[in-house]
């Protein structure tokens, strides 16, 4: 065999898959985070027009976060073990079609809290997603492959969110969680089509035995704080109580979709840009902390706007922010660690920055029931604020 041969072998791509195979999978990819994001505009002012208290709105999205923190590293654990992941993709769609179904049910608070939890399942399937769909690259596009499947994340997320307000606002609020009980059962059937051979798809796992070396490292305890902090104002702000307050502003559901474009839009560009261009060129630490100062500046100004269109500007300067530091913390995390230990590193990361999303909106929820709407947004400028003192002063250290 030649030389250049063995190297194409090394090379190939785990799963020779067909362009038909990864039609497949993306539009898989796509129904999973609409279906997880079809609501996530509209939850907070669903639940405040249903009765519930700003504490309790703030318990119900925190506990997507809570969810992830506990079951995020073991099911990636339990993945790895089993070299299976088609059927993490499936538990993954089932459990977001059971969470928009349980927003259904009335009467009781228990299943909105139900329903947050559940779907705090199907984001926690998400590894099994980026590991199976590598697996379709050669392992010298790894790269071009997590690129693919970052656009179709923030693709299907702007689909989800897109479709939430027009759905309320042409039916009523249960058309969006109906919606993506169907959008989850679709999925569902269609992950059944999706190529995985038989005897599953291995990578380097995530290991126990490398675990207390990986978490004693100081850059990956450094990176995982500041996420924890970017992740709480994320969750304060779009994903959390921006809703609200651009209810109180008088937007209707159809107007929220103005807000969510705004932001997204800016949030994926800031993604693509973040890497390729601004960093190597103006330095990872020099940008993430640009990130930083602009979110703090655009969450306190949320509580400022004194209309619509000025909260519009505030989201597009906040989601351009966001979308600065959140994918350089993610590479910073992986960075130092050999490949043999990355899954670990990346797992032990993913289920850290989840305490953000389970910290932020739960916080907030207890101050807007003690003082108001706007104080929720001070504690989010005040969480980005801390995150770019923390980067200020680590910045130059490996």
């Amino acid at each position: 065999m030649s030389q250049d041969s063995t190297k194409a072998m090394k090379h190939a791509p785990s799963i020779a898959a067909t362009r038909l195979d990864h039609l497949v999978f993306v539009i898989v990819t796509l129904l999973y985070w609409t279906n997880m994001y079809i609501y996530v505009p509209i939850l907070p002012p669903y639940m405040q027009e249903s009765g519930y208290s700003a504490m309790l709105i703030g318990i119900v999205l925190g506990s997507y976060g809570f969810t992830q923190m506990l079951i995020r590293f073991p099911l990636g654990l339990l993945s790895d073990k089993l070299h299976k992941r088609k059927p993490f993709l499936m538990i993954g769609m089932l459990s977001g079609a059971l969470s928009c179904y349980l927003f259904t049910m009335p009467d009781s608070w228990l299943w909105p809290l139900a329903g947050r939890m559940m779907s705090g399942v199907c984001a926690s399937a998400w590894v099994a997603f980026t590991v199976l769909y590598a697996a379709y690259y050669a392992s010298n596009e790894a790269t071009k492959a997590m690129s693919n499947i970052s656009f179709l994340t923030v693709g299907g997320q702007l689909i989800g969110m897109t479709l939430s307000g027009w759905l309320s606002d042409t039916f009523d609020w249960n058309a969006a969680f109906i919606a993506g009980i169907g959008i989850g059962l679709a999925g569902f059937l269609l992950v059944l089509a999706v190529k995985e051979p038989k005897g599953g798809v291995a990578r380097a796992p995530i290991s126990l035995h490398h675990l207390g070396e990986v978490v004693r490292t100081p850059s990956l305890i450094r990176v995982s704080i500041l996420s924890i902090l970017g992740h709480c104002v994320l969750f304060i702000t779009m994903f959390g109580f921006t809703p609200l307050k651009a209810t109180e502003l008088g937007a209707d559901s159809g107007q929220l979709t103005l807000v969510v474009i705004a932001f997204m839009i800016p949030h994926a560009i800031a993604s693509l840009l973040a890497g390729r261009t601004l960093a190597p060129r103006f330095g990872t630490w020099n940008i993430t902390a640009l990130g930083f100062v602009l979110s703090a500046i655009c969450t306190v100004s949320i509580i400022y706007s004194d209309s619509l269109s000025m909260l519009i500007v505030t989201q597009a300067v906040n989601g351009f922010a966001q979308g600065l530091y959140l994918p350089l913390l993610l590479g910073m995390a992986i960075q130092p660690f050999e490949m043999n230990k990355r899954a670990t590193a990346m797992g032990f990361y993913q289920a850290v920055y989840s305490i953000g999303m389970f910290a932020g909106p739960f916080l907030a929820g207890f101050m807007n029931e003690g003082f108001g709407l706007d104080s929720g947004f001070w504690l989010g400028g005040a969480f980005a604020a801390a995150a770019l003192l923390l980067t200020l002063k680590w910045k130059g250290t490996s």
